[in-house]
């Protein structure tokens, strides 16, 4: 039994490593400003909005705001539309984190708000590593488009170039009910 528990430990070590070094990457190639939990700067979201939260300090999970709630690729497939609370409620993060220019300018794009909404309740392959949460966030601000990510970093560089500018995650002003 112990062996499964090493094998996880160094999988959560490597993870943490790679999350590391791309976090460098994306900050050298000026790609990435801020990433979650390093700015201070509060940003309002706005519909089609990216937001994100963290998952044992080693993983990120996203979605696309619209009216006050977060739509999101669940770990069964099931494309749902949660409140923020429930949204860090299922993971370990505290906060939640909006994709910004380097304005502190929340990013953001209507139709994808409206493609999420179209997509509600949709069962879509889950995959930790191909078919993620990330991947559901650019396929939906690309309006369907296959677009090949697996990671937070990729989708950092998916937006990027998708509203080119620097990206900067700023913790979300927003009010809980």
């Amino acid at each position: 039994m112990p062996v499964p528990l090493i094998w996880l430990g160094a999988a959560v070590l490597g993870a943490y490593t790679a999350n590391t070094a791309n976090t460098a990457y994306l900050k050298r190639k000026k790609i990435v400003d801020a990433m979650p939990g390093e700015s201070h700067q509060y940003t309002t979201p706005v519909n089609g909005s990216i937001v994100t939260c963290g998952v044992y300090d080693v993983l990120d999970h996203t979605g696309i705001w619209v009216d006050g709630n977060i739509y999101e690729l669940s770990g069964r497939g099931l494309v749902r539309c949660v409140s923020p609370e429930r949204f860090l409620g299922e993971r370990t993060g505290n906060h939640i984190y909006i994709a910004c220019d380097p304005s502190n300018n929340a990013l953001f794009n209507m139709q994808a708000a409206k493609t999420a909404q179209s997509l509600l309740f949709s069962t879509l392959d889950y995959h930790l590593l191909s078919q993620n949460c990330h991947k559901f966030v650019a396929e939906v601000l690309s309006e369907g488009q296959h677009v090949d990510i697996t990671s937070f970093s990729d989708l950092n560089s998916f937006l990027n170039i998708f509203f080119n500018s620097v990206i900067r995650w700023n913790l979300t002003q927003i009010n809980f009910r």
